[in-house]
């Protein structure tokens, strides 16, 4: 029996262990791939609504420049204007450029035309439209070239993102509230490690100065220092749909690692339960058998002694029947509570209830107590009051259990062996107590004491017989009456167990 234990606790940190090794570790893959997605969430929405606006990108960049070269110049005093089909002024300053000289109040727009040695022989006739680096920033040129002068106007930017607004509309489908941008085009940082992060740099500044860009597209020359993109508005639907999936995916890691955890958690205390339980069954399985070697070698010899003529003289004949008779009622009860408790535990114990005197369960169970303790140094008192309330119960049952408890009562109680049977009513219970003067029941053993198999581990219950059932069966049997039993116990100086039993409907 010394030798099963150690194996079947090995057995069971064996299990755990390797289930946790096929749950957890793969957990712990998934997981780190959630986190790798969460991370990469804001770039895949972004990649996403830069795909949505990309065909309203492309058609804009293409109407651009035919809308552009469709306004008409009109000469205001002091220079000219280019005006929209709408009737919308799109420029803010002109030039007149005849031969190489550059005339214009914009002293930054005459440098720049100059710079690039531009003469009115280099514009095409008609209209001509291209981008111009003026001051260190674009700009966006319109000119007209009749005879040997060109007319000429610098677009205002908010006037042609006016215009792409308008524009836009028939190809807007989205709801976010979004407005189209001419963004200056962005220098390359060359390739390599530091030419990424002085991008992710540049574009990190970006976002924190200004509105979002959710998408953009490069101008087609001539106006390639341009791209044309699209800002949000209002709430950054990148960071709302990544902080929304982030949530999301969050909320699902932690479901997913509370199951885990219960699973594991739930797992591993059923094996151990189970564990335990084999344990339990197999010291079980030994004790029975010791119990049963006991009576039944006892009966063998009785026998033996009878059969060979040693004992000749009557008395001493009527002596060693009582022996076997008492050792045969021992076998009997020890097969009996083993059969009684597998019929509970399959749920095949039945039991016929019937209103019953207090007085008549007391009694089976004191008449049956005091047929097997005839020893002269008991003392039982039986105090049951004549007003007590009867019970709907099954007389048999309950005065086994109550007998189960005298029997503890009495093995346990040492050299003290003073045993007090009491019966109370209280409410809609009475109360059946079984009270003792012996060793005691610590506190760390109460919790267990009901469990099926399990024996306090002192002294004096190496010393008694028991199989470790008699507590188990007594509260099942109560329980399936609808009652409870409850125990008050110290060490040293005894136990007190009582089962409370509902009061019979009349």
């Amino acid at each position: 029996m010394s030798r099963s234990s150690p194996s079947v606790i090995l057995s069971f940190r064996r299990t755990f262990a390797l289930l946790i090794v096929l749950v957890v570790l793969p957990s712990a893959g998934l997981s780190g791939f959630g986190v790798v997605a969460i991370i990469n969430e804001r770039a895949a929405v972004e990649k996403r609504l830069e795909a949505a606006w990309q065909g309203t990108l492309e058609a804009l960049s293409e109407e651009l420049p035919a809308v552009l070269r469709s306004a008409r110049f009109e000469q205001v005093e002091g220079g000219t204007r280019l005006v929209a089909p709408g009737g919308r002024v799109l420029s803010t300053q002109s030039f007149a450029v005849e031969g190489k000289q550059v005339r214009t109040h914009d002293t930054e727009l005459a440098s720049a035309l100059q710079a690039v040695e531009s003469s009115s022989e280099d514009f095409p006739f008609g209209t001509s439209l291209f981008s111009l680096m003026v001051g260190g920033r674009a700009a966006l040129i319109v000119a007209e070239r009749q005879e040997n002068v060109v007319h000429g106007v610098r677009l205002s930017q908010e006037a042609v993102e006016t215009l792409l607004g308008e524009r836009a509309e028939r190809w807007v489908s989205s709801s976010e509230p979004v407005r189209f941008a001419l963004l200056p085009r962005q220098e390359t940082t060359g390739e390599g490690l530091m030419g990424k992060l002085v991008s992710e740099v540049a574009q990190a500044r970006a976002h924190a100065l200004g509105p979002p860009v959710l998408a953009e597209r490069v101008l087609a020359p001539p106006l390639q220092d341009f791209r044309l993109g699209v800002l949000s508005t209002g709430e950054d639907p990148v960071a709302r749909a990544s902080t929304r999936n982030r949530v999301v995916y969050g909320v699902l890691l932690a479901l997913f690692y509370c199951a885990l955890t219960l699973g594991v958690a739930y797992t591993g205390r059923v094996l151990y339960r189970e564990a335990k339980l084999s344990r339990m069954k197999t010291d079980f399985v030994s004790l029975v058998s010791h119990e049963l070697r006991t009576p039944v070698t006892s009966i063998r010899m009785f026998i033996e002694t009878l059969a060979l003529g040693r004992v000749k003289d009557p008395a001493q004949i009527q002596e060693v029947l009582q022996l076997l008779t008492r050792e045969t009622e021992r076998l009997s009860t020890l097969i009996d509570r083993v059969l009684d408790w597998s019929r509970i535990e399959s749920g095949r114990k039945e039991y016929h209830r019937e209103r019953q005197p207090v007085s008549q369960v007391v009694e089976m169970a004191v008449a049956a107590f005091r047929a097997q303790r005839l020893e002269g140094d008991l003392q039982l008192s039986v105090d049951v009051p004549e007003n007590l309330p009867p019970v709907e119960v099954d007389r048999d049952a309950i005065a086994g259990a109550l007998l189960n408890l005298l029997q503890n009562a009495y093995k346990y109680s040492g050299a003290d062996k003073r045993i007090t049977l009491a019966a109370q009513a209280g409410g809609r219970w009475v109360d059946l107590s079984v009270e003792d003067h012996g060793v005691g029941i610590s506190p760390r053993d109460r919790k267990r004491i009901f469990e099926r198999f399990y024996r306090v581990d002192n002294l004096l219950t190496r010393k008694t017989e028991g199989s470790g059932l008699g507590l188990a069966i007594t509260k099942r049997i109560v329980e399936a009456h609808g009652g409870r039993i409850t125990l008050k116990s110290e060490l040293g100086k005894g136990s007190r167990f009582t089962l409370q039993l509902p009061v019979g409907k009349p």
